[in-house]
C-alpha cells in the first residue's frame, strides 16, 4: 500500500493530501530513510513522522485498504 494512503487509513495523519505534503517536505521516514508518498508500506516497517518539534514513531503491524475507526489503532504500534 502507498505510504500516503496508509498514513490516512491508520489515522497517523488525518487527510491524504496532508500526508502527501508531509512526504514531499521530507518529514516522513520509513526505516530511518526519507520516503516519498508513493513508497510501499509493509508489516514490520518503522514509520517516523515529524510534526514541528514533535516526533511520532510507529511500527506497522498490519496493512489493510479500509478499516473502521475503532480498528485503526491495531494497524500500528507506537514506540
Amino acid at each position: 500500500m502507498r505510504l500516503d494512503k496508509f498514513l490516512k487509513v491508520s489515522r497517523l495523519i488525518k487527510r491524504r493530501t496532508v500526508a502527501n505534503e508531509a512526504c514531499d517536505a521530507g518529514r516522513v521516514l520509513i526505516n530511518d530513510k526519507p520516503a516519498k508518498a508513493s513508497a510501499t508500506v509493509k508489516a514490520g516497517d518503522m514509520i517516523t513522522v515529524r510534526f514541528g518539534n514533535k516526533e511520532v514513531k510507529a511500527e506497522v503491524m498490519d496493512v489493510r485498504e479500509t478499516v473502521k475507526k475503532e480498528e485503526a489503532a491495531q494497524l500500528v504500534r507506537y514506540l
